[in-house]
């Protein structure tokens, strides 16, 4: 009886034990892991749709935050809200002297090759989604990796076994071995010299069949597991069966898939922006991948410009000198009205500088327009064009939905054009009456009647430009879309197409609306309540 209650007590302790030193070493799931590597606050989406993209798929296997100094502690409060565990590790230099700028952290990626905590980890890059599950890769070799062009390894996405005497050998080599790219590609490259030679992994054999063939100390990957979205772009198609891609890689250098230009440009986009908007709010304000400062931003920079506008509106309709100034769009259409009720016709009113004679401004007028205006209306267009185009995009938020980037963009330029190139009309204007002005040219006075007229012109026709070059400039964009085209040279194609149509268009209205002010300036010279109206609708 007492052997038995002595035997019965070791089973106990033993079962604890057992329990415990299981424990110890994890659950079967914490043996392996995803992992990927955050070096700063820029990157931090790309990871959160990585992550949203693993969970999707159902796997419960760990997800492991590599992240650097760079990062922020927001940052790491966030992905550790999203189920990341976060480790915070230190760069490791980049050994070569020449190498892009963007790749002088890349070597910390040989670091998973030490993550001797894990039995095994797939490592993805941020700029990765998985679409289909992958823990097939789990069974991989001690080394896998997919072969892209020119017969070379990417190491977007790898599956390693970690050892301590591997990443020991690695950093002995590490200034001695070449690098192709310049970063830790073309390292693993080299260090793997014979990778092109691997056989491919195949994940559907069976246990039973693995056990009789020796394990390989790597295998290739298929283009399934890492789908390149560059060569996507050159057939406008997945070179292998869509529904069967487990991994898409957004291998577009500079152009990632949270800037939210890219997806007015690459249609696999739309799958990265499809799992984004599905984020969940995990810290507030974090839901749909949404940022609280770029919102703040947004909404400032959404409202500026039509609080600007608005303003305008009120100048417009605002009573001056005792008088009620009706807006210069109802003055034109009275004009038309009497116009075709007294002549049965309508008749040019316009001014072209090809054709001077065509003119109701008489020789004298024609005569002091400035030799040059032409070109450098032109000059002062394209260039305000450029300017507007380039502080827009520095100002809108990169990361924000594309819809809403498109828009802010549009907005702002617009915005920023009307003043600018506004703002060499009134120039022009002020010069055109300082020139009436010294010359006191009797031939200039004409009647009330054609210098209203002519006010009313003026304005009406910088309007009808203005909206010309606004819808041409929508057009570039949007007509891609409406006629359903997908392909990225096509879309290239066909807006560099409606860009030309707007450059000539843009061209001609400059000249022409520079005339136009000019000789109004030359009639105006006796008024002084315009001149200092920026609005032009006023």
């Amino acid at each position: 009886m007492v052997r038995l209650k002595t035997s019965l007590w070791v089973l106990l302790l033993a079962l604890v034990s057992s329990i415990q030193l299981k424990g110890s070493f994890g659950s079967e799931s914490s043996k392996v892991a995803y992992v990927t590597l955050l070096y700063g606050d820029e990157f931090l989406l790309g990871v959160r749709v990585l992550g949203k993209s693993i969970r999707d798929t159902g796997s419960k296997k760990d997800m492991v935050a590599l992240v650097s100094d760079g990062v922020s502690d927001y940052s790491k409060k966030l992905l550790k809200a999203d189920g990341w565990k976060v480790e915070k590790i230190s760069l490791l230099a980049n050994p070569n002297q020449v190498h892009p700028t963007r790749f002088w952290g890349v070597y910390t990626k040989l670091k998973i090759f030490n993550m001797t905590d894990y039995k095994k980890v797939v490592y993805l890059d941020a700029d990765t989604i998985v679409v289909k599950n992958i823990e097939d890769l789990f069974k991989c070799s001690k080394f896998c990796a997919n072969l892209k062009h020119s017969e070379r390894l990417n190491s977007g996405v790898m599956v390693v076994e970690p050892s301590e005497a591997l990443f020991k050998d690695m950093m002995r080599k590490v200034k001695t071995l070449s690098s192709y790219t310049g970063g830790d590609q073309g390292f693993l490259n080299s260090y793997y010299p014979d990778f092109p030679n691997a056989r491919v992994f195949d994940p559907s054999v069976t246990p039973e069949v693995l056990k009789t063939r020796p394990v390989p100390a790597m295998e290739r990957l298929s283009t399934l597991y890492n789908a390149d979205v560059g060569l996507y772009m050159l057939a406008n198609k997945w070179m292998v069966d869509d529904s069967k891609l487990h991994v898409i890689h957004y291998t577009l250098g500079p152009l990632k898939p949270w800037d939210w230009w890219t997806a007015w440009l690459v249609k696999p986009v739309d799958a990265w922006q499809s799992i984004r908007v599905k984020l969940e709010e995990t810290l507030p304000g974090t839901g749909g991948g949404k940022n609280q400062h770029d919102e703040l931003v947004v909404k400032f920079l959404f409202l500026l410009p039509l609080c600007g506008l608005l303003f305008c509106i009120y100048r417009s309709i605002q009573v001056r000198e005792g008088s009620f100034c009706w807006s210069s769009f109802s003055n034109h259409i009275r004009y038309l009205y009497y116009q075709i009720r007294s002549n049965g016709t309508l008749g040019y009113s316009g001014i072209s500088t090809m054709n001077p004679s065509c003119q109701p401004h008489s020789g004298s007028a024609q005569s002091k327009v400035p030799q040059h205006l032409g070109t450098v209306s032109v000059f002062v267009c394209f260039t305000a064009l450029l300017l507007s185009l380039g502080i827009s995009f520095a100002i809108v938020p990169r990361q924000i939905m594309p819809w809403t980037g498109l828009v802010l963009v549009y907005e702002w330029t617009f915005t920023i054009f009307s003043l600018l190139f506004g703002c060499f009309l009134l120039f022009v204007h002020l010069h055109g009456k300082k020139i009436a002005i010294q010359s006191e040219s009797s031939s200039l006075d004409d009647s009330a009647k054609v210098h209203q007229r002519a006010g009313v012109s003026c304005d009406v026709t910088t309007l009808y430009y203005g909206l010309g070059m606004a819808f041409l400039a929508i057009a570039a964009v949007s007509l891609p879309y409406i006629l359903g085209i997908t392909a990225l040279f096509t879309r290239l194609g066909l807006m560099v197409g409606v860009a030309i149509i707007l450059a000539a268009f843009m061209t001609y209205a400059s000249e022409h609306l520079a005339v136009r002010w000019f000789l109004k300036g030359l009639e105006d010279r006796r008024d002084t309540t315009r001149s200092n109206s920026l609005c032009f609708l006023c």
